[in-house]
């Protein structure tokens, strides 16, 4: 599932080809996909796009002042691209929505197994009440306070905790892993046993990480392509995610691979002993 690197990659990626351009056109193949009014209007048509927004993992087209607003989320395998003319493939079953813009570009919804969606708002601030309302800080930007605060005295994996949206906006099972990796962590070891130092180094090196992935393009482990269609790099850079099995890049130990909160996990016993 594309995370906050691949989301933001693709909000920038997006944000050169649409800011400033009108929608002039909405074609909907799949109706079930748009939750909300789906009407012209609500999809943008007539407005100017402004600088797209994401928090966490989601994204939202915006146009400004009392403007509606359409929010993006790309599941498992869905993609936003625009491209300057009509896709080669526009007439792919998996293409559901398809925005035409005032300099003949065209701007499209992928969703092959539909876990992702569009949702359609009123306002940009209608949006942020009714969806983003309920995700946590983003993960780019919380502080060791506020992470303190949020994990409390939460007795779960510190992995499962990382995943949950309500509590960190962002983390995904990809970089969860690299995180707990970098921080010489145990995904096993409770949250609310984590020290202040362990707090402050969490923040750091997130920042670090999520930073590193945007500038690689994300990663592309199965589908996930930026708003102009390109496949990120940043997987070749892993240390732990989907390499179990296989010798740690620091000591040469057998990387452990076990399930937390439904997810596989990937670990390196000595370099990550639970405390």
């Amino acid at each position: 599932m594309p995370e906050l690197p691949e989301v933001e990659c693709v909000r920038r990626t997006l944000a050169r080809r649409i800011v400033g351009r009108r929608v002039i056109d909405v074609e909907v193949r799949r109706a079930a996909v748009v939750r909300g009014k789906v009407t012209g209007r609500a999809l943008l048509v007539g407005c100017v796009l402004e600088e797209p927004c994401r928090h966490g993992k989601h994204l939202a087209l915006t146009t400004g002042g009392d403007g509606p607003c359409v929010g993006v989320h790309l599941g498992m395998t869905g993609s936003l691209c625009c491209e300057a003319t009509e896709p080669a493939d526009s007439g792919d079953k998996h293409v559901h929505v398809l925005w035409k813009l005032d300099n003949g570009s065209m701007m499209s919804f992928r969703d092959p197994r539909r876990f992702g969606g569009v949702w359609t708002f009123t306002t940009q601030e209608a949006m942020a009440a009714q969806r983003w309302s309920a995700l946590g800080p983003d993960a780019l930007t919380i502080t060791p306070k506020t992470l303190a605060r949020r994990f409390g005295s939460r007795r779960g994996a510190i992995k499962a905790v990382l995943l949950d949206q309500t509590l960190i906006a962002g983390l995904g099972n990809i970089y969860a892993d690299e995180l707990l990796f970098a921080c010489g962590l145990s995904p096993m070891m409770p949250a609310c046993r984590l020290t202040t130092d362990d707090h402050a180094k969490l923040t750091t090196a997130m920042r670090r990480i999520l930073r590193r992935a945007i500038d690689a393009g994300g990663s592309s482990v199965r589908d996930y392509v930026d708003g102009h269609g390109r496949a990120g790099r940043y997987q070749r850079r892993h240390q732990v995610y989907g390499r179990a099995g296989l010798p740690c890049t620091v000591c040469g130990s057998t990387l452990a691979g076990n399930i937390i909160a439904g997810r596989t996990t990937v670990h390196c016993p000595r370099c990550q002993p639970l405390r």
